[in-house]
């Protein structure tokens, strides 16, 4: 998929998107600038006006959100308690913690102030994820929040086919329920980018019972319980017998995907996450994300490796979900 035309969907929806690192990050400073020329979005940086003004002129005009000076607080504060004080929380720690961009930031999504957030080029995937999962929570009760990445680019394998695979960022270690959850909300995300048919498959080190162990037993109840859903898919699969046609026909020949699959769903986190980094950094194609699955709204994180236009992508990306959440 040509990038260009993701952001052609974004910019014909025109979601607000808050970004609440715009102060301490020049990344996503820059970052802000490309959205809003290329009308991708509607920014909301958050931060002291009058500093960000004095340090980037060209920032005039943007709308800019103080916390601290924000005239609608008192009932950001009150969201925030409702959502915690079955936890302990204060009032007064509501007040304190409001503060904080990060859950200022989920706090203006949650009231409808923003249609998404996009957070984590300068921290850690908690700070984004715990406010999320506090306030925003997840669209059904019991299931897991989890991530998945946007594979996109052009090399010699690839060449100009984009993968959705997961969970690379969010869950250590996925039980079978949880791994069909994540290929539905994966399956999700891939129609939400317009990507086309969805083709997932179930990853393992083992190809239909080629080795016995109980990762591998987990993996292939994970494709049954999935299986019931009617989207294409197979599983358990190899990494070549699910994206190489040739060896496909050699170890998977009854396979519906037929090494074709533009879904992979990753048995374990330690898997998913050494897996896209080498395809980003070896495999020279851009990997976005993490993209959190199952919230209500949607709030997104982003590697603190990112690039300025990975940070472009991901803007994308949440208008567009905020678009399917509708």
């Amino acid at each position: 998929m040509k990038i260009k035309k993701l952001y052609k969907k974004a910019e014909k929806l025109q979601k607000t998107i808050v970004f609440p690192e715009a102060e301490f990050s020049e990344r996503t400073l820059n970052a802000i600038k490309i959205i809003a020329k290329k009308k991708i979005a509607k920014p909301i940086l958050i931060g002291d006006e009058s500093g960000l003004i004095l340090r980037d002129k060209s920032l005039i005009g943007f709308q800019i959100i103080n916390p601290k000076t924000f005239e609608h607080f008192d009932k950001i504060v009150k969201c925030l308690y409702s959502k915690r004080k079955d936890k302990g929380m204060t009032m007064e720690e509501a007040k304190q913690l409001a503060l904080d961009p990060y859950y200022f930031g989920t706090l203006l999504v949650e009231e409808g102030y923003a249609d998404g957030m996009v957070a984590g080029a300068e921290a850690s995937t908690a700070n984004t994820v715990r406010p999320a999962l506090q306030i925003i929570k997840a669209k059904k009760k019991g299931a897991p929040v989890n991530s998945c990445f946007f594979i996109y680019g052009k090399n010699k394998f690839l060449k100009n086919k984009s993968l959705i695979i997961a969970d690379c960022g969010v869950l250590p270690n996925p039980n079978a329920d949880e791994l069909a959850q994540i290929a539905s909300d994966s399956v999700g995300t891939f129609k939400a980018l317009g990507l086309g048919k969805p083709k997932v498959a179930f990853l393992s080190f083992s190809t239909k019972g080629s080795a016995k162990h109980e990762s591998v037993e987990k993996v292939q109840m994970a494709y049954e319980k999935f299986k019931k859903s009617g989207v294409c898919a197979d599983g358990e699969l190899q990494f070549d017998s699910a994206m190489v046609p040739s060896v496909a026909k050699h170890k998977a020949p009854q396979s519906a995907i037929e090494g074709d699959a533009n879904i992979l769903i990753f048995p374990d986190l330690n898997s998913g996450n050494i897996c896209y980094k080498a395809i980003q950094y070896i495999g020279g194609l851009n990997a976005v994300g993490p993209i959190l699955q199952g919230l209500n709204k949607p709030i997104n994180d982003l590697s603190r490796g990112c690039s300025v236009m990975d940070i472009v992508t991901i803007t994308a990306i949440t208008a567009l979900q905020a678009e399917n959440n509708k």
